[in-house]
């Protein structure tokens, strides 16, 4: 899978850096609003390439023989 934008663990540190700011009793009502809206957007981002990432998964273990399979 390749993006054309920043890669999910990118995405999720941002995210933190968002509700850190957030959580910061000096951020302004507006600023709050611009970065609750960045948030959802990435959230949003993250959350389907979790999904994408678990059809893949999915995909590749319903692919997958007996003889396929690693012991443990």
């Amino acid at each position: 899978m390749s993006d054309a934008g920043p890669g999910f663990e990118t995405k999720l540190e941002r995210i933190e850096a968002i509700v850190k700011e957030l959580e910061d009793e000096n951020t302004t009502l507006d600023r709050a609003i611009a970065l609750f809206k960045e948030g959802k957007v990435l959230a949003r981002e993250c959350e389907a390439q979790l999904k994408s990432a678990q059809a893949q998964i999915d995909e590749a273990m319903s692919d997958a023989k007996p003889d396929d399979q690693i012991p443990f």
